[in-house]
């Protein structure tokens, strides 16, 4: 679909001058002779862009760019002046206008400002459309913290809904950064022990020693230092649940006293005699294979199959490529409140690398990756400049990934915006890679809305 651009000009010659010139750059033009024909066409048609002299009969520039302000504030309004009120185009740039050109008009530059105001209004545009993607996502949802809509994550999902109203013990595996703590926070939430405590271990942050009277509790006196009665983490979870994160860490001795609360819901206090009873769920996560650390001696096997009763593997974010746009739209909605800034999106080349690198630090490091960009951005959307290096350059313009299902159109696109990035964004040279006409991939750029800027 052409986008639409309105020329409203009272000197006939400079309204078809201009119209033509939008037209060979791909757009659909609409003219107007003053501002108030402007203002009507723009309460029927859909415009995309105006460019607007300011002194003209009826309805001025400066009352119609007042109007267009208030009703459509997204709309981009071009001023065109004389030399004698240059001062008059800066006063409307001030309210709202976003450049002004004097006449004669530079046609290649007026073409520069028109693609990059259009391209950053589409960037604004599918912002917005995946912001509400994602609010539709988190109200669907009965758990709102994860996001996802990849089919891996929506079975992973409906599996944790499936699971939670049970008592069955949950392993959660995956790389370090997927999320695992949040699917435990998720069973918890969603289970029949949502208003008792939900307690949480990092089990490969203490010692064997320590980790022993943190879970289990001790006696006072039971040891230098113990100068009173400690009540472990499994007393304090009674009625809820407890979440034992890299359950991988664990010695031989613990293991041994946390197989027998699985067993018989009963243990004693580091240096005590009583035993204590408790009714709590166990949700335990590692980053480790299990059953390859059964094989080296390192887990007890049986502890391994009680721990394993329902296994939740959380894929890695390479896997599920399909939701990093969400999670950044989410991630850049967060940040720019808690930064007080106003990013309205990525770039094409910023969203190309994010979407290009394989994310070994998963859903972590995009946070943390997301987080810098909006803090060191200069410029109303995310760069590929703002990203970390390594990032930037993870683009691999010599391979076009193509999905099984995409369509011709989709290819192509993908295609010539592999090729441009090859050609470092020389158009004679991709148009001779590609083997069409330089009027041809001019074409193919508006057609597909490929930003050029």
């Amino acid at each position: 679909m052409k986008r639409s651009i309105l020329i409203c000009d009272d000197e006939k010659n400079i309204r078809s001058g201009l119209a033509m010139a939008m037209e060979l750059e791909g757009y659909q033009a609409l003219t107007a002779e003053d501002g108030q024909i402007a203002w009507s066409l723009i309460s029927k048609e859909s415009v995309d862009l105006v460019i607007t002299d300011l002194r003209m009969p009826n309805l001025s520039g400066e009352e119609l760019l007042k109007r267009i302000s208030s009703a459509y504030p997204r709309m981009p309004v071009i001023i065109l002046t004389g030399h004698g009120t240059i001062e008059t185009a800066v006063d409307a740039m001030r309210g709202g206008a976003i450049d002004f050109f004097t006449k004669p008009v530079d046609l290649d530059r007026l073409s520069l400002v028109v693609r990059k105001a259009i391209s950053s209004s589409d960037l604004y545009a599918e912002h917005e459309k995946l912001k509400l993607e994602v609010e539709q996502l988190k109200a669907r949802n009965r758990y709102d913290r994860i996001i996802g809509k990849s089919q891996k994550m929506v079975a992973l999902m409906d599996t944790v809904s499936q699971v939670a109203p049970t008592k069955a013990s949950v392993l959660i595996t995956g790389e370090s950064g997927v999320g695992k703590e949040l699917v435990a926070d998720a069973i918890h939430e969603l289970s029949t022990r949502s208003k008792g405590p939900f307690v949480k271990v990092h089990c490969a942050a203490l010692t064997a020693s320590l980790l022993e009277s943190e879970l289990f509790g001790h006696e006072k006196g039971s040891f230098t230092g113990a100068v009173k009665e400690k009540r472990g983490r499994f007393e304090l979870a009674d009625g809820g649940t407890i979440f034992l994160d890299e359950i991988g860490e664990i010695d031989a001795t613990t293991q041994v006293k946390l197989l027998r609360v699985l067993q018989e819901r009963q243990f004693e206090r580091v240096g005590g005699e009583k035993s204590i009873s408790v009714d709590v769920r166990i949700v335990c996560a590692t980053n480790r294979d299990l059953p390859k650390e059964i094989e080296k001696g390192n887990f007890r096997e049986d502890l391994y199959y009680r721990l394993n009763v329902v296994h939740l593997d959380v894929p890695p974010l390479r896997e599920r490529k399909d939701d990093i746009p969400l999670l950044m739209t989410s991630f850049l909605t967060q940040f720019n409140e808690e930064n007080n800034r106003k990013l309205e999106g990525f770039s094409n080349q910023a969203k190309r690398a994010l979407l290009s690198y394989d994310w070994p630090g998963n859903i972590r490091e995009l946070r943390n990756c997301i987080e810098s960009a909006v803090v060191l951005s200069r410029s109303d959307v995310v760069e590929v400049e703002d990203l970390p290096i390594h990032i930037g350059k993870a683009q691999n313009p010599s391979t076009v990934a193509l999905e099984v299902g995409m369509t011709l159109a989709e290819a192509e696109k993908q295609l010539i915006i592999s090729t441009l990035a090859g050609c470092a964004g020389n158009k004679t040279k991709a148009a001779q890679v590609l083997g069409i006409g330089r009027k041809t991939l001019h074409r193919k750029l508006q057609e597909y809305h490929i930003d050029e800027a």
